[in-house]
């Protein structure tokens, strides 16, 4: 049975307008401890959210949402509908276009995406770390972190987030691949609305586990640990700590003998 299958039902949330969205929780964390449900999502763009999708986004009570794209991204598509008690938090990661990075097939669309998320890694740390920073913060929950299609910056970002909070690789690198049904759908959507638009590159709308497994690994090799990773970007460590204090469920009491 795949890592992920057992919690598909609850995690995945349906939307007339959306693709990719879903619940990080459920995952076994730090010290026996579990990612807690309904505190963090995932998704791609949220301005496509119409008055069918309205009431069921708002049920979902989110207070803060953190979108990664870029400003001319913002400007040419909109955001998230506002709403009391919203906060919306534009967080740009700056990076180069990747339309600027030919795609060559011998490479593979594992290897080419691994090297695309260290370069955001590298060249958007300041970025990531603020995104870190209000995930981190109790308030701010539950919230919603977005980018267009919700597989590459929104992946980083929640595959850096499940790994301070002590989700295994080989779980994170499922959660991302989980992204790649969601694209069938968003490129089904894609071609009915633009049918005159050319094909994107294949890793553009791919999300093998081996790409998140790669970069992760990698991310260590280069930064000697993930939390060494986000520190050196921006985090502070007691940033870290509260991340994991309300992001994971509180620990089991040990039995007294």
């Amino acid at each position: 049975m795949s890592i992920v299958d057992a919690s598909a039902g609850t995690r995945t949330l349906a939307f007339a307008t959306l693709f990719n969205f879903r619940d990080v929780g459920g995952y076994a964390g730090l010290d026996g401890r579990t990612v807690r449900w309904r505190r963090l999502y995932r998704s791609d763009s949220l301005h496509r959210i119409d008055d069918a999708d309205r009431e069921a986004f708002g049920a979902l009570g989110v207070r803060t949402v953190i979108d990664l794209r870029r400003p001319h991204e913002v400007t040419a598509y909109g955001r998230v509908p506002a709403y009391d008690g919203l906060d919306y938090r534009h967080v740009h990661l700056v990076h180069q276009e990747w339309l600027e990075i030919p795609y060559e097939e011998r490479q593979g669309p594992a290897r080419y995406l691994a090297d695309r998320y260290h370069d955001l890694a590298e060249q958007a740390a300041e970025g990531i770390a603020d995104a870190l920073t209000v995930i981190a913060d109790e308030m701010s929950a539950p919230a919603v972190v977005h980018c267009a299609a919700g597989k590459d910056r929104t992946g980083v970002i929640c595959a850096l987030t499940l790994s301070l909070l002590g989700v295994a690789d080989e779980v994170i690198a499922e959660d991302y691949a989980l992204s790649t049904a969601a694209a069938d759908r968003f490129t089904a959507w894609l071609r009915q609305q633009y049918p005159d638009r050319p094909p994107a590159p294949e890793p553009f709308f791919s999300s093998p586990a081996r790409a998140m497994l790669t970069f992760l690994g990698e991310l260590r090799e280069r930064h000697g640990s993930i939390e060494n990773y986000v520190t050196d970007a921006g985090l502070p460590t007691e940033r870290i700590a509260a991340l994991r204090a309300h992001l994971l469920t509180d620990p089991t009491p040990r039995a007294v003998s």
